[in-house]
């Protein structure tokens, strides 16, 4: 019996977007707290300990974006549950912080915030658009994103995403994770940029990083074969 495989989906977009990529893998969702039926936790913590309280022991976890640092969240506080964990586009810290300049500026993410409070369905499209800016493919990834989204979660859930991507620091975390870990990241991501992969592998005992050459933020949607391809490589390794 193989081990489950879990995913967290980002912020904002849901499940939609990793749909056809989890399916192939045999794969299975949870949710972001506040999305679909899951409750919202507005504490980090709080919620990486829900996430390991209902994941069976030995799963393969991953997340994508704000899913991948809440799945490094999890991996490093629970290491019994998680057997191999996967992070497609993640990071240790969202903004800059001292000792890590691979984010970006708080500033530009209270502006982004207070746009989102304001009027969140002008923003999304701007706010998929940047984080697909590089792509090969950036018109048509934009466009198949915004058309595979979930509905939008409520302006509360979406500012606790955004408080968590402005506070989470797992820069320590990460060097306590003991499964087998597979960093996956699109060479152009403006949103979780290379520099913040590479910093984030680093940080990690045996991580592997592969790398996607001219991909932005969603690799599972730009170049979807070979993303299943290299993830199924990894979660069958013995």
């Amino acid at each position: 019996m193989n081990a489950p495989l879990v995913f967290i989906p980002g912020w904002c977009l849901g499940r939609g977007p990793l749909s056809a990529a989890v399916d192939a893998l045999h794969g299975q969702f949870f949710d972001l707290p506040g999305y679909g039926s899951a409750p919202l936790i507005e504490d980090f913590d709080a919620a990486a300990d829900d996430v390991a309280a209902r994941l069976p022991a030995g799963s393969t976890l991953c997340g994508w974006s704000l899913g991948a640092q809440l799945a490094l969240a999890v991996a490093a506080r629970a290491p019994a549950k998680v057997g191999k964990l996967v992070l497609v586009a993640g990071t240790a810290s969202f903004i800059q912080r001292d000792g890590w300049p691979h984010g970006m500026p708080p500033e530009m993410l209270a502006e982004f915030a207070a746009g989102i409070a304001a009027d969140a369905e002008a923003m999304l499209p701007r706010f998929v658009g940047g984080f697909n800016r590089g792509d090969a493919r950036a018109k048509a990834v934009t466009l198949e994103l915004l058309k595979l989204a979930d509905p939008r979660p409520s302006g509360q859930v979406l500012g606790v995403g955004l408080n968590w991507l402005r506070d989470v620091d797992l820069r320590q975390a990460a060097g306590q994770v003991k499964a087998p870990t597979l960093l996956v990241n699109g060479s152009a991501d403006p949103l979780m940029p290379l520099p913040a992969a590479e910093a984030l592998a680093a940080l990690i005992p045996g991580a592997r990083l592969e790398v996607f050459a001219d991909c932005a933020h969603a690799p599972f949607i730009s170049t979807p074969a070979e993303f299943i391809a290299r993830v199924a490589a990894f979660v069958n390794e013995p």
